[in-house]
């Protein structure tokens, strides 16, 4: 049998075998940074629509500042559920066409009587000054449940959050020195 251990000069033990991951090679250098890997959204947001669609949660980073002031380019992330039951003033992930996703709110909705996954859904991005997209409730792929910003975690039917948002959303015909003046100071 051969001993595991042994005795060093000063008295303290020693492991005689490197352990497993130092073997493979995957020993990071004392203070080196977490290596990062950014996957393409065509990629990465089809698996994520696939994992909502089953019935699971996803946390991702944003990307874009069409979401500003709420959330900003790589610092923030979100949590995203199934979108059942999304009304006026969420902010969802929908899949505009095939492999082109946006995550934006939702400012108005046109029920279909007959088909409510035929319901016409128009978005806006939070930091746009014009333009929306248009969609029907079946291109929806999840729906914001947590906003996670560096320091903090908020649910996004918190009270103050949601008054923020409808503020926010009556400013728009101001929106534009509103948005000039958030850049300057960050």
């Amino acid at each position: 049998m051969i001993p595991l251990l042994k005795k060093t000069i000063n008295g303290g033990l020693r492991l005689l075998f490197t352990p497993l991951r130092l073997m493979r090679g995957n020993r990071k250098p004392r203070g080196a940074q977490p290596q990062h890997m950014e996957v393409p959204n065509h990629i990465l947001l089809v698996a994520v629509r696939d994992a909502l669609r089953k019935g699971y949660t996803a946390t991702i980073s944003v990307k874009g500042w069409s979401m500003r002031p709420f959330l900003e380019h790589l610092r923030d992330k979100v949590q995203l559920s199934s979108p059942d039951g999304a009304i006026v003033g969420d902010a969802v992930l929908a899949e505009l066409s095939p492999g082109h996703f946006v995550l934006h709110r939702i400012i108005a909705i046109q029920p279909n009587d007959a088909d409510h996954s035929r319901d016409a859904i128009t978005l806006m991005g939070d930091g746009n000054i014009r333009g929306t997209e248009h969609c029907m409730r079946s291109d929806l792929c999840g729906i914001v449940t947590h906003y996670i910003y560096p320091h903090k975690t908020v649910p996004a039917d918190d009270p103050g959050l949601q008054r923020r948002i409808r503020r926010w959303r009556r400013l728009l015909p101001i929106r534009r020195y509103l948005l000039a003046i958030y850049k300057a100071n960050i």
